[in-house]
Formats: structure tokens, sequence, C-alpha cells
């Protein structure tokens, strides 16, 4: 969200983007429906209105109002683009599609659980209607960014214009807060089970594979003994998967390579040992079910990790060794291992981090370290069960202030930037209502908007 007093068309536009990913109120909105607006070949529905509206004041705790008519004339600006999109032969691939709907999929997995109970959340009977529909509202995404992207590509700000940007908001105290931010670093050691307990799970499945072969039933073995208790209360069954399925990539190769009625042989992925088996080749989909069982591990091996971790933690502290440096060397997560363990936003890219926005459990750890102070060591599990121990480093931390032009200069040049692109896509837009057809319901033609697209004399 923008920092400013006053919200630019570009920051609403992507909560816009964002609403869309998560097809708030679809249920509702599939009923019959009234057109508000035709935008070019695109529609804005009265629904269309009343979910975004909600959805915006939701997503700002209330900080934000807008009225049907601010909303609309928002939601007409991305059918605008979206529309010269098509008209400027702007494509999108079924990857660029792709990657954001399994990103859309990830999200209402942890939120639900599993993609059907997001799937009935949203009002979808399965999840192949929720793809279909996330892939329409993403295609529809991309096509906006790359419009935007279009018009305002070859734009750039000079040193000068970020001063002159920066004393203006200054001399109508208008400056905006900087929020507390932080780079973090980690140190992650995972206790793993032992050889004897993996063949111990192993030989288990295959014991149980060999029960069902001789006539036992598989739905009966997974009630027994999955250790998936999403789908062990329902026999194991999983649905129908698709190679979009955003299921664990093992898992799915594991899928595909059986026959119709044939299991798997014990198939290893981050959450444990599945024994698989395939009903029904559905089309491009595949219906299975499937018994799953983790491998334990000890309070030996638990105390054992701590007590490593503590050593590498003593060694930092002491001088011997840098804390990048025991990260690279001592660290076992791929994704941190290689760059002394800095932690990278997943929202940003970037390796800084809002104080505030952070899980509750990080920030409580986090919150009072200075820069350059260590956590204490800390027990973690993942949502697939692998257990670890970590540090945390605080690498650098700047508390809440007003932008500076010295310190915040790369921010205030970025935010120059924004403004700039927005006052390129005020224009671009006055021009485009001029050449695009657009029809409006009558119910909003009293609205007072801020540009032209009710084409009055002016």
């Amino acid at each position: 969200m923008m920092l400013f007093k006053t919200k630019t068309l570009r920051n609403t536009s992507l909560i816009l983007t964002l609403m869309g990913a998560t097809l708030t109120g679809h249920a509702q909105a599939t009923k019959v429906d009234g057109v508000a607006v035709v935008v070019g070949k695109n529609i804005v529905l009265d629904s269309d209105i009343a979910k975004f509206k909600q959805e915006l004041e939701l997503r700002s705790e209330g900080k934000v109002t807008i009225s049907d008519c601010e909303m609309l004339e928002e939601l007409m600006q991305q059918k605008l683009l979206a529309h010269h999109a098509v008209v400027d032969s702007i494509t999108v691939s079924q990857g660029e599609i792709d990657g954001r709907v399994n990103r859309s999929l990830s999200f209402f997995e942890n939120e639900y659980g599993s993609p059907e109970k997001a799937a009935a959340a949203y009002g979808f009977a399965n999840t192949q209607e929720l793809r279909r529909e996330l892939e329409r509202v993403q295609k529809e995404n991309v096509l906006i960014e790359k419009e935007q992207q279009k018009v305002t590509e070859k734009l750039d700000v000079t040193p000068e214009e970020v001063r002159v940007y920066f004393n203006g908001l200054r001399d109508k105290d208008e400056l905006p807060e900087i929020p507390a931010e932080v780079e973090l670093a980690q140190i992650v050691l995972y206790a793993e089970a032992t050889k004897e307990e993996n063949d111990r799970v192993v030989n288990k499945l295959n014991d149980i594979k060999q029960q069902i072969l001789n006539g036992a039933s598989f739905d009966l073995k997974a009630i027994i003994h999955s250790e998936d208790p999403s789908s062990a209360q329902n026999k194991g069954n999983l649905g129908i998967i698709t190679k979009e399925t955003p299921f664990i990539k093992e898992f799915k190769e594991a899928v595909f390579n059986l026959e119709e009625g044939q299991m798997s042989e014990p198939i290893k992925t981050i959450f444990g040992y599945h024994l698989i088996k395939l009903h029904k080749i559905r089309g491009k989909g595949r219906e299975v079910s499937h018994i799953l069982m983790q491998p334990e591990i000890s309070d030996e091996k638990l105390k054992k990790t701590k007590e490593e971790i503590e050593k590498i933690v003593a060694e930092v502290k002491e001088g011997k060794i840098t804390f990048e440096e025991a990260a690279k060397k001592y660290s076992e997560d791929k994704d941190t291992r290689l760059n002394g363990g800095l932690l990278m936003n997943p929202y940003t890219g970037e390796p800084t981090f809002e104080l505030t926005r952070m899980p509750p459990d990080l920030f409580g750890r986090i919150s009072e370290l200075k820069e350059g102070q260590l956590s204490d060591v800390f027990y973690d599990e993942t949502r697939g069960g692998e257990k670890m121990y970590k540090v945390i480093f605080m690498k650098k931390r700047t508390d809440t202030h007003k932008a500076d032009i010295i310190d915040d200069y790369v921010r205030m040049q970025k935010f120059a930037l924004e403004k700039k692109k927005e006052e390129e896509l005020e224009k671009w837009t006055k021009d485009k209502i001029g050449e695009t057809y657009i029809k409006m319901a009558n119910a909003y033609k009293s609205c007072t908007f801020k540009k032209n697209w009710k084409k009055e004399n002016k």
C-alpha cells in the first residue's frame, strides 16, 4: 500500500489486481447480474463494484473507503488497459498464466488446507473450474500490466526531478513515513530421521501394499495408517490431479507414471513417504488416493541438532567466524545458504521486511533485536513436517521515520518515477477514452468521474 496521504492510480490498480486473483465473492457473482459499463469488449458487472469495494475496505482494515462511483472508475481504468492491450497485439504466454495461477492455488491451499476446499469456499464445483476462472483473471491481469509497462517503459527521472519531487512533498508536509524495516539472515539445521527409521517406514508401506495386492482394502488401510488427516478421513482420496495441480513435483511424477488400478512403490517427498494408487484416468486428470507415513524423529536427534546449532552460534559470538561465513558453511537451508543466510521478501523480491508486517511468531523473536544481534536458537517445523532449529541474525534495522532525501534516496527515486508514470497513464487514459467504445448503464450516469468516461462535451 502507498505511504502517501493521497492514493495513486497505480496502487489502487495493484489492489484490484490482487483482489481479482483472490476471486472474492465469486459464488455470489455467478447469479444473474446487471452490466454497469462496457469498455471496448470488456464489461463491468454491478456485482464487481460491490465485491471489489468490500475487498478494498477489508484489505485496508477500514482505513480506505471508496464510493461505488470511485470504484467503477477504477474498474473502467482496468478494462480500458485490458482492451487496448488486445488492440496493441500484446501477447500472454501460457507459462506466464500458469505461474501466477499456481501461486494463487498454493496460497489457497495454505489458507484452506486443500485446493478442493478452496474451490468449495469460492462456489466452484471442483478445482478445474477454479483453475479456469483463475486463468481468465490472471490473463487479464498480465494484459493490464503489460499495457501499463508499454505506456510507461521509456520514462525515467533525473536527480533534479527527484529533488523537486521531494521538496514539493516536504513543502506540503506530505513526506511519507518510512516504516521500520529489517534485513534478516538465518542458519538452519534440520533434524532428520535416521536411515533405520526411513527403512522402517518404507518396509511398512511395502507390507501394506502387499496386503492390498492380496485382497485387503486400500480405503481401509488409508483410514487406519495414513498420516495425512485431510485425506485419511476420505479413505486417502485426493480427487483429480492434473499436471498443473500444485502438488509436490515428485508426487505428480509418480502419479503420471502409473497405469489405471496400479499402485506405486513408496515415494519420498518433503511430507514423508507415499503409497499412491491411480484409480481412473480422466482426460488430462488422474483420480488418485494415497497413504502417507512420516518417519519419526527421536528426541535424541532433536537434542543433538539443537546442540550443534548452539555450537555454531557460540563460534559467531566469540568472533571465530562471521554469521555470513557460518551460514555458508553450516546452514542446511538451500534457499538461503549460498547467500550467507539472507532472507528474501517473497512479495517484493528484496531483502527488506516491514517489521510490523512480519508473521507474528517471527516478529516476536526479532522485534527487540538491535542491528548485529542474534535471536535465541528456536525450534521450527514446516507444513510438510520437516523439523529444524534456527537462529536469526539482525543484519540491518531502520526505525520508523519521515523520508529523508539522503538516507531514502533510492526509495524517493522510485516514488518520483511512480508519480511520473501515473501522470503519463492519466494522459494516455484521457486520449484512449475518446477513441474507445464505452456504454454506461443509466444508474451510473449521475456519477462524477475524474475523467470524461461519459464523453460529455467539456
